[in-house]
């Protein structure tokens, strides 16, 4: 994957957390989980981000 598609994952990443979030306060999520599941798949996308930002240094 080219920086620019992590970089747009992440953003898509953290637009779905926000709606997760939303549903959760409003009692509408059914799998409380997958808020979760949504922060591992941001940290991991901005991990690979900082190998590549370090490795070019």
């Amino acid at each position: 994957m080219s920086d620019e598609e992590l970089a747009k994952q992440v953003e898509e990443a953290h637009r779905e957390l926000f709606n997760l979030r939303f549903r959760l306060a409003t009692k509408q999520l059914a799998n409380h989980r997958e808020v979760r599941t949504v922060k591992k798949r941001i940290a991991r996308l901005k991990t690979i981000m900082r190998e590549r930002e370090l490795s070019q240094a």
